[in-house]
């Protein structure tokens, strides 16, 4: 049986420290601010990155690039490996089919080589927690067919609660229309989104005011992990726009309700240039997506 590597792509948003350890392969998605691109070698930091959108920057974005797609595969053959890669959400963006196309072209000016992709339907560290399940698979000797096998019948299980601080940027991103963001702003409501079956980003419910609903997400959550998550098996993730504080006040929750201590980490821009800063997203396994 070929040994074979896991990739994803950069919308995982795993920390680099786990990415580099766990030597997975990371595809860039693409974010441009001012006419220049970032995602490859040139990237803003974080911090960078949010404080232009504060300063009213408007970034736009850029699934994944064919022809890096293309080389990344081909080194992986040119190695004898096979690939299991993990896309975001065919829902959100046309990375899915990017690395599909890219994948069966490789594969046939490599007869023998498999790359199987599979479509997580989740985003951020929603993707980033398939492929840290997947990784644990790998390290217990499970192929990769039994690994893919297993996200494809269990990915419903990966739960996304996110609330978002300024609505226009859903708005401007085809979330949300005009006048419900006007309307939202003024009253200070927040919608709370999930990501559903389907992979879509779509509003689960309402709170007024950024702690309330902050503390929506959390009982969401975990009235969702329920007791059958809670084992070190599963992981529990916080991802925030450039809002460590709070992003540390709910794993605070999280952990005096669950027991389990949350990984954080930044949302990457080309998902924080439609979510905005401050952004604040809870990702567990969970019975449901809702």
């Amino acid at each position: 049986m070929r040994d074979f590597v896991i990739t994803a792509d950069s919308n995982c948003d795993l920390p680099q420290e786990y990415v580099d350890e766990n030597q997975i392969g990371i595809i860039p998605h693409y974010y441009d601010i001012d006419g220049v691109t970032y995602g490859d070698e040139k990237n803003l930091t974080p911090k960078e990155f949010y404080d232009l959108m504060r300063a009213g920057k408007m970034p736009t974005t850029m699934a994944s690039n064919p022809a890096v797609i293309r080389d990344t595969f081909k080194n992986y053959a040119d190695k004898g490996l096979d690939v299991l890669h993990f896309s975001f959400s065919s829902a959100l963006s046309g990375g899915h089919s990017n690395v599909v196309c890219g994948a069966q072209e490789i594969c046939e000016e490599n007869p023998g080589m498999k790359i199987r992709v599979v479509d997580t339907l989740n985003v951020s560290l929603g993707e980033g927690m398939v492929v840290m399940k997947a990784v644990r698979m790998k390290k217990e000797g499970k192929s990769l067919d039994e690994i893919a096998d297993w996200v494809e019948a269990h990915k419903q299980e990966f739960c996304v609660y996110f609330v978002v601080d300024d609505l226009f940027h859903l708005h401007r991103g085809g979330r949300l229309s005009k006048t419900t963001a006007i309307v939202g702003s003024v009253l200070n409501i927040k919608p709370v989104l999930i990501v559903d079956a389907e992979g879509k980003l779509v509003n689960n419910g309402t709170a007024r005011g950024r702690k309330k609903a902050l503390n929506v997400i959390v009982d969401r959550a975990v009235a969702s992990m329920g007791t059958q998550y809670l084992s070190d098996d599963w992981d529990l993730c916080v991802v925030h726009g450039d809002s460590l504080e709070d992003a540390k006040m709910v794993a605070d929750a999280l952990k005096e309700k669950t027991g389990k201590t949350a990984m954080i980490n930044t949302v990457s821009p080309s998902i924080g240039a439609h979510a905005g800063p401050a952004a604040l997203g809870i990702l567990c396994m969970g019975k449901s997506r809702g």
